[in-house]
Protein backbone atom coordinates (compact mmCIF):
# COMPACT_ATOMS: atom_id res chain seq x y z
CA UNK A 1 0.00 0.00 0.00
CA UNK A 2 2.72 2.28 1.05
CA UNK A 3 4.07 1.65 -2.78
CA UNK A 4 0.48 2.90 -4.09
CA UNK A 5 0.76 5.94 -2.04
CA UNK A 6 3.78 7.08 -3.12
CA UNK A 7 2.97 6.22 -6.77
CA UNK A 8 -0.28 8.60 -6.51
CA UNK A 9 1.76 11.20 -4.43
CA UNK A 10 3.92 11.06 -7.81
CA UNK A 11 1.26 10.99 -10.59
CA UNK A 12 -0.35 14.18 -8.57
CA UNK A 13 2.67 16.25 -8.48
CA UNK A 14 2.99 15.49 -12.28
CA UNK A 15 -0.89 16.11 -12.84
CA UNK A 16 -1.33 19.36 -10.78
CA UNK A 17 2.39 20.66 -12.18
CA UNK A 18 3.83 21.46 -8.81
CA UNK A 19 7.36 22.23 -9.07
CA UNK A 20 9.76 21.26 -7.06
CA UNK A 21 7.42 19.50 -4.74
CA UNK A 22 8.21 15.91 -3.75
CA UNK A 23 6.24 12.76 -2.62
CA UNK A 24 7.58 13.46 0.93
CA UNK A 25 6.02 16.99 1.14
CA UNK A 26 2.72 15.29 1.03
CA UNK A 27 1.01 14.10 4.48
CA UNK A 28 -0.95 11.05 3.15
CA UNK A 29 -3.78 11.14 5.59
CA UNK A 30 -3.98 14.96 4.98
CA UNK A 31 -6.91 16.90 3.07
CA UNK A 32 -6.60 17.11 -0.58
CA UNK A 33 -8.73 20.06 -0.35
CA UNK A 34 -9.09 22.86 1.43
CA UNK A 35 -6.24 23.70 4.72
CA UNK A 36 -4.39 20.77 3.45
CA UNK A 37 -2.59 20.55 0.13
CA UNK A 38 -5.09 23.50 -0.99
CA UNK A 39 -6.46 21.82 -4.01
CA UNK A 40 -9.62 23.28 -5.33
CA UNK A 41 -12.73 22.23 -7.56
CA UNK A 42 -10.50 22.13 -10.83
CA UNK A 43 -8.19 19.80 -9.38
CA UNK A 44 -10.76 17.37 -9.02
CA UNK A 45 -11.25 17.05 -12.86
CA UNK A 46 -7.47 15.99 -12.74
CA UNK A 47 -7.83 13.70 -10.29
CA UNK A 48 -10.41 11.81 -12.10
CA UNK A 49 -8.59 11.96 -15.13
CA UNK A 50 -5.22 10.56 -13.27
CA UNK A 51 -7.25 7.57 -11.79
CA UNK A 52 -9.55 6.75 -15.17
CA UNK A 53 -6.19 6.99 -17.36
CA UNK A 54 -3.82 4.88 -14.43
CA UNK A 55 -6.16 2.96 -13.02
CA UNK A 56 -8.91 2.44 -15.11
CA UNK A 57 -11.31 3.99 -12.51
CA UNK A 58 -14.11 6.10 -13.47
CA UNK A 59 -15.78 8.36 -10.77
CA UNK A 60 -19.41 9.81 -11.88
CA UNK A 61 -20.67 10.72 -8.68
CA UNK A 62 -19.88 13.87 -6.96
CA UNK A 63 -20.75 12.25 -3.65
CA UNK A 64 -18.37 9.57 -4.15
CA UNK A 65 -15.67 11.27 -5.61
CA UNK A 66 -15.93 13.63 -2.83
CA UNK A 67 -15.00 10.78 -0.24
CA UNK A 68 -12.93 8.91 -2.32
CA UNK A 69 -10.31 11.92 -2.95
CA UNK A 70 -10.37 13.36 0.89
CA UNK A 71 -6.38 12.27 1.15
CA UNK A 72 -4.19 9.80 -0.13
CA UNK A 73 -5.19 7.35 2.17
CA UNK A 74 -8.35 7.12 0.87
CA UNK A 75 -7.47 7.40 -2.84
CA UNK A 76 -5.17 4.12 -2.14
CA UNK A 77 -7.64 2.64 -0.56
CA UNK A 78 -10.37 3.30 -3.33
CA UNK A 79 -7.56 2.23 -6.03
CA UNK A 80 -6.52 -1.03 -4.56
CA UNK A 81 -10.12 -2.06 -4.31
CA UNK A 82 -11.11 -1.36 -7.65
CA UNK A 83 -8.19 -0.45 -10.14
CA UNK A 84 -9.19 -2.68 -13.33
CA UNK A 85 -5.15 -1.53 -14.79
Amino acid sequence: MEQLKEQLKRQIIEALNFEGMKPDDIDSSAPLFGDGLGLDSIDVLELLVLLEKNYGIKLSDPAESKRILQSIDTMADYVAAHRTK
